[in-house]
């Protein structure tokens, strides 16, 4: 059990924008093991289980994920060649006195591919 989670944190904020039957898959994978640890049978609550267990789903693991990634680049715990992918409104000159510079709103940079392009670090992250 512990290398099917191992598998499925590792790397959870480079799956934001996936298609959603490879995040059912993934979520499966990780309810089969719950299923395996525990012994139940495949029509059992899982999400019993998962909250017994304290385990998010996939799609809520990869947003909480990226959320950590983009908290850690806000506050200077982050590498430096994700944290300068990422600009505040705060920071845009024309923009100081909006209600979102007091926050930490992200400007979302403009992306080609709206299936390669939105996935980025750098949109997904303004995104969420």
């Amino acid at each position: 059990m512990s290398l099917v989670l191992l598998r499925v944190k590792y790397g959870n904020a480079t799956l934001t924008g996936v298609p959603a039957y490879t995040i059912s898959r993934l979520q499966s994978v990780l309810n089969a093991a719950a299923r395996l640890a525990f012994s139940l049978r495949k029509y059992d609550s899982m999400t019993l289980l998962l909250q017994e267990l304290h385990w998010l789903k996939v799609e809520q693991r990869i947003e909480y994920k990226l959320v950590v990634l983009v908290y850690c680049c806000l506050h200077g715990l982050a590498p430096p060649y994700l944290a300068n992918d990422l600009r505040r409104v705060a920071d845009l000159g024309l923009r100081r006195h909006l209600r979102l510079a007091s926050t930490y709103a992200l400007v979302v940079p403009p992306s080609r591919l709206s299936t390669v392009g939105d996935r980025a670090f750098p949109v997904a992250a303004a995104r969420v």
